[in-house]
């Protein structure tokens, strides 16, 4: 795995943690003092809307996108590259309608200095500011394996590009996952 994506994992994961301290704090002061701090819930979506978008880049570096592979390893290596190219394509075109509708929500809650309707008040630019970013850094990603997979695919480099854009196997995953164990 990247360096990046190591870096995206363990941001994403201290968010959790501290939105799981959060959450845990809330609870415990609504239970045992008749208190809340307001707002843990809308906090929890901001934190859950821009992790999930950093997971959405890790598994695409680390080629852990669910795909149904049944049938993909039964083909002739030509139909597997051509199926693994049409996979990151696909999510890389994805990716960049999303970040481009995206961007019509950021200008509209500029343009219309939206407000959340929560205790806090929050002005929404900041949130979906940095879920934007998280949109953005998604389709960079995207776009730079389509634009590798693309170019792969058209200098012929067949073996590779069905090397470097397939599904996991579950022998892969499992040499994974014995590796990771031997590191703990």
């Amino acid at each position: 795995m990247s360096t990046m994506a190591k870096i995206m994992g363990i941001v994403f994961g201290w968010m959790t943690l501290a939105l799981g301290l959060i959450v845990t704090g809330e609870t415990i002061m609504r239970k045992f003092f008749n208190y809340s701090m307001q707002g843990a819930d809308e906090l929890g979506g901001y934190i859950l809307a821009f992790t999930t978008l950093l997971s959405f880049c890790c598994a695409l570096i680390g080629r852990n996108h669910m795909r149904i592979d049944t049938f993909h390893y039964m083909l002739s290596l030509r139909w597997q590259a051509l199926l693994n190219w049409i996979s990151i394509a696909s999510i890389g075109l994805f990716s960049v309608v999303l970040a481009w509708a995206s961007w019509g929500i950021i200008r509209d809650t500029w343009a219309y200095k939206s407000t959340a309707p929560t205790p806090w008040a929050t002005p929404l630019i900041y949130p979906q500011a940095i879920w934007y970013v998280g949109i953005v850094a998604f389709a960079l990603v995207a776009v730079a394996l389509s634009l590798k997979a693309t170019k792969l695919l058209v200098s012929g480099q067949i073996e590779r590009l069905a090397e470097e854009f397939q599904p996991k196997a579950t022998k892969e995953e499992l040499q994974e996952e014995l590796e990771d164990a031997k590191r703990r």
